[in-house]
C-alpha cells in the first residue's frame, strides 16, 4: 500500500493533480491515499518534491533520485544508436558475465506494462541450452510437416521455411552437437513469456536495447516464438503452466564474433498526419 509521511509533506497537491486513477485527496493540507483504486504504479514517488511517500509492497531502496548527468540522453545520439543495432548471429564462446544478464532483466522489469500490472516473466536458459533445442526444432519439424502436406493452402514463403524447419531437424539428428540454424552458437538464450503481447514486446524491445548497450550481440528468434506456440513439451520445459501465457519473445545473444561499420537504410516511414 502507499504511505505518505505526513511530517515530510508539505500538501503541494503534485502526487494528486499527477495520480492518473484519482487515489489521493488533500485534506487538512496534507495528502492522502484513498487505497481503493491505486495501482502502485509509483508516480507519486516520482513527483514528491520532498520524498514522502513510499510503497510498503516494493523495495524502496531502489528508488534513485533524478540528475542529468546520470539520467538524459542526448536524442541524437540515442536515435543513431538504434540505427546501429543489427540482429548478430555470429558468436564468440565467451559465456555472458551474471551480471550483464541481470541488468538485462532489469531493463525489461522496468518497462511500463499496462495497468501497472507487470505480467512479464523470464527464463534464461544456458546450461540446458541442448534440450531446448531438441525440443524446439521436434516442434519446427512437426508444423512443417503439416504445411508441406497442405502445399495448396501453405503460402510460398511458409513452405520455404517449412522445408527449411525440415532441413534442420535432418541435419539436428546427423550431429545434435553442431551449431544450428535455430540458436546458432549462442551460449545464451532469454526467454519473455506474458500474457500481454504488448507488455512483454515493450519489454523484449528494452532487453534487446540493453543487451546492445553492453557490447553484447541479439537477435529475435521468431522461428521459437512458433515452436513454443506448437508444443505443450516445449511450454512445460519452460515452466509455462497458465494457459493465458505465452513466450512472447526469444532473445538469443552472447558476445558478437562480427563488427559492422554503419547504418544500413530503410524504407521511408508511413505517416498520417492529422
Amino acid at each position: 500500500m502507499i504511505k505518505i509521511d505526513q511530517e515530510k509533506c508539505i500538501g503541494c497537491g503534485a502526487c494528486v493533480d499527477d495520480c492518473f486513477t484519482r487515489d489521493l485527496v488533500i485534506e487538512e493540507d496534507k495528502a492522502k491515499v484513498l487505497n481503493q483504486t491505486c495501482i502502485k504504479c509509483g508516480h507519486c514517488i516520482a513527483i514528491c518534491p520532498v520524498n514522502a511517500v513510499s510503497i510498503t509492497d516494493y523495495d524502496m531502496s531502489e528508488v534513485k533520485a533524478y540528475n542529468a548527468v546520470d539520467f538524459d540522453i542526448e536524442p541524437e545520439k540515442l536515435l543513431n544508436f538504434i540505427k546501429f543495432r543489427r540482429s548478430v548471429r555470429q558468436f564468440t564462446e565467451k559465456p555472458i558475465e551474471k551480471e550483464k544478464l541481470e541488468a538485462i532483466i532489469e531493463a525489461g522489469r522496468f518497462t511500463p506494462t499496462g495497468g501497472n500490472r507487470q505480467p512479464v516473466s523470464f527464463v534464461v536458459v544456458q546450461n540446458e541450452l541442448s534440450e531446448l533445442t531438441r525440443l524446439a526444432l521436434e516442434s519446427l519439424n512437426n508444423q512443417g510437416q503439416a504445411y508441406l502436406a497442405d502445399k495448396e493452402k501453405t503460402p510460398p514463403l511458409i513452405a520455404y521455411y517449412a522445408k527449411r524447419w525440415l532441413q534442420m531437424y535432418e541435419d539436428y539428428l546427423k550431429n545434435p552437437e553442431k551449431p544450428t540454424d535455430l540458436f546458432f552458437n549462442a551460449k545464451t538464450v532469454m526467454i519473455v513469456v506474458s500474457e500481454s503481447p504488448i507488455d512483454g514486446g515493450l519489454a523484449a524491445s528494452s532487453m534487446e536495447l540493453m543487451t546492445h548497450a553492453q557490447k553484447l550481440g541479439m537477435y529475435y528468434s521468431g522461428f521459437f516464438v512458433r515452436a513454443a506456440a506448437n508444443s505443450q513439451e516445449l511450454r512445460r520445459f519452460l515452466g509455462i503452466a497458465e494457459d493465458n501465457k505465452h513466450v512472447i519473445a526469444c532473445l538469443v545473444m552472447g558476445y558478437p564474433e562480427v563488427s559492422y561499420k554503419r547504418t544500413v537504410p530503410r524504407k521511408k516511414p508511413s505517416v498520417s498526419w492529422r
